[in-house]
């Protein structure tokens, strides 16, 4: 009788241990109705009536969709996303949900990729192909926020979704390259229009601030020459009155000095000419005809002075 007792005994020792894995909580359930959840490690349960119902995984899972969407104006986008997701957490409320929500995992799967997809759809139907490519945060975003929702009623958790591939038919591809390519070379048009127009500007401004230079330079010299003259004219001035004032104390004729500044400009004139001829006459009745002239000249001008 001993031999076929401890076999028994031995049998339903072993159908009382139960060995949770890490990373897994464990559901049973007594004559089908939830009873409680087994968390890893060793555990122990009520053989023969106290049954394994599900084993939940409690790390992140991960699923790769690949679907079409078609935009507002007819458009096919291609995606390729990544899901990642988990359980909330392994308390008992958490794990009845994510065990009794779905028949079967494969359920549960295909319920969640067509969410995600049936959310990415309704977003780019709202919108056209050239907006798609540079919404690729916001179509994330959107579509995280419907279905992390809907997944935390289900007893998980959305940790990350992400969009790494957007594409269009080859079609739309090919004038896609083709619009880039033309707004390319419009803005490079642009931008050399813009550069020559700089540089020709530029180049204007600096001539005329050198036109406006030189002019200002030339003003200042002529003033300057002017001032230069006027000072020359008033020291020779100045200097006459003086040999005039000396000749007179002298009883001299100051008519001698007119005499002598016509010699002095026939020298320059002989020094500094550049193949000019004078003609003179050297006679003693040229020379006292030269001599009335110029005292008729001073008198004159004498005269126009004291008027």
């Amino acid at each position: 009788m001993l031999i076929y007792i401890i076999p028994v005994l031995l049998l339903l020792l072993v159908l009382t241990v139960v060995t949770v894995q890490q990373g897994t909580v464990a559901i049973t359930t007594i004559f089908g109705k939830y009873s409680r959840t087994l968390y890893p490690g060793l555990n122990f349960r009520i053989p023969l009536i106290e049954a394994i119902f599900k084993r939940i995984s409690v790390q992140n899972r991960a699923v790769e969709l690949t679907f079409q969407a078609v935009t507002i104006d007819q458009a096919n986008v291609h995606f390729t996303a990544l899901l990642l997701f988990s359980v909330m957490d392994n308390a008992e409320e958490t794990v009845k949900k994510v065990a009794f929500r779905f028949v079967s995992d494969r359920d549960f799967m295909a319920t969640l990729t067509r969410t995600v997809e049936g959310n990415i759809r309704s977003y780019v139907a709202t919108k056209k192909q050239q907006e798609i490519l540079g919404l690729r945060r916001e179509i994330t975003e959107a579509v995280k926020t419907n279905v992390d929702h809907m997944l935390e009623d289900w007893g998980f958790h959305l940790i990350d979704l992400q969009i790494n591939d957007i594409t269009f038919d080859e079609e739309v591809m090919r004038s896609m390259s083709k619009i880039v390519a033309a707004n390319n070379l419009k803005a490079a048009a642009e931008n050399e229009g813009q550069a020559l127009l700089i540089t020709k500007t530029k180049a204007a401004e600096a001539e005329g601030n050198a036109i406006k230079i030189a002019a200002e330079a030339e003003r200042e010299a002529a003033k300057m020459r002017g001032q230069a003259v006027a000072l020359f004219r008033e020291e020779v001035a100045r200097g006459m009155s003086h040999a005039a004032k000396e000749m007179q104390t002298a009883n001299l004729d100051t008519s001698v000095i007119l005499f002598s500044m016509w010699t002095e400009a026939i020298k320059n004139f002989t020094e500094h000419g550049k193949g000019n001829i004078i003609f003179l006459d050297g006679s003693v009745d040229g020379m006292q005809k030269t001599l009335k002239e110029l005292m008729a000249l001073n008198s004159t001008d004498f005269s126009d002075r004291r008027k």
